[in-house]
């Protein structure tokens, strides 16, 4: 990933945040003959390893469980993002030397995958994945509310994933590289168009 000086995110706990916040991974590896890529809801296990572990699974009939074991692949985790209008910019009626851009935050984590077939720890891990998700809900499901013999279907029908992170790469594109009246243009109007996240993004005068 292209990352510029200014553009280039280090902390380890501001990464995992983001990967928290967005915890649905763009998987991509070559499995020998082509490119592969996948979209799975990782838990990150913060705890494990320098970079933390990566944590998920997949379907049992996804192929990529058989192809890509001693594989080394990217997980891409989106964060907030939005199209920049100049128009936002002071700078624009000042002089006109503007153009629109796009700013976002992800982070890449690379790591060798495992994969996992063993009941109880698929158990344990849907049931820490779902408990996880469903906190916020007025009336959360849980793993128990399912008969057990539909579960123990459905944890046949899958294969673990976890990936050791042994790089953890974080780009934030927030207007690094205007002034501090178009940055804080760029707060306004992402703010008026209801993007608190992505204006959020924007270092202020301070941090810059």
């Amino acid at each position: 990933m292209y990352t510029p000086k200014a553009n280039e995110e280090t902390r380890v706990e501001v990464l995992h945040a983001l990967v928290r916040a967005h915890p649905l991974g763009t998987w991509t590896l070559f499995d020998g003959e082509e490119l592969v890529t996948n979209h799975v809801p990782f838990h990150l296990d913060a705890d494990r390893g320098p970079f933390g572990t990566l944590v998920g699974h997949v379907a049992r009939a996804n192929p990529v469980w058989r192809a890509a074991s001693a594989v080394r692949s990217v997980v891409a985790f989106q964060g907030p993002q939005a199209y920049v209008t100049p128009s936002w910019y002071p700078s624009k009626v000042e002089h006109g030397k503007t153009v629109p851009t796009w700013n976002y935050a992800v982070v890449h984590a690379r790591g060798l995958p495992t994969f996992i077939q063993d009941r109880d720890w698929l158990l344990v891990h849907v049931t820490s994945l779902t408990d996880a998700h469903e906190a916020a809900e007025p009336a959360p499901w849980a793993v128990a509310d399912a008969p057990a013999d539909y579960v123990e279907r459905q944890l046949g029908a899958i294969v673990g994933v976890e990936i050791p992170i042994e790089r953890l790469l974080g780009k934030w594109k927030a207007s690094q590289n205007r002034p501090a009246a178009d940055r804080a243009g760029v707060v306004v109007g992402l703010r008026g168009r209801g993007d608190r996240a992505s204006a959020d993004l924007v270092p202020t005068n301070e941090e810059a």
